[in-house]
């Protein structure tokens, strides 16, 4: 069966503290319902924890940091699912679900596996 991957774009908040309590809430809820076709997934640190890496002279070249996310946005990828469905409609229904498709998008994509 195929598998993709439900990006979450919400707000850039950290989901650990009290006052995000109840959307907390919503998410263990939609794992529950959608444990049979989720594979994964993983809640991100606020992006003000992210380092930015390039290689502007290329492979084998210095990498250069930069603290921080590598763009600005409202709204910030701040989790993502695996979602091991029939076909892009199972997995279009099931991301509709995850409560940042409420207020925040959720990007599908299906994921290319190599080797297997």
């Amino acid at each position: 069966m195929p598998k993709y991957v439900a990006l979450i774009y919400s707000h850039d908040v950290d989901w650990t503290q009290p006052e995000f309590a109840e959307v907390t809430k919503e998410y263990n809820e939609f794992g529950e319902a959608a444990a049979a076709v989720l594979r994964g997934g993983e809640v991100l640190y606020p992006t003000t924890s992210a380092t930015t890496v390039r290689v502007p002279a290329g492979k084998g070249g210095d990498a250069v940091t930069t603290d921080g996310p590598y763009a600005e946005t409202k709204e910030a990828l701040t989790g993502f699912y695996i979602l091991e469905c029939a076909d892009l409609d199972e997995a279009v229904a099931t991301a509709a679900k995850i409560p940042a498709a409420w207020d925040g998008a959720v990007e599908v994509r299906p994921v290319l596996e190599f080797g297997e």
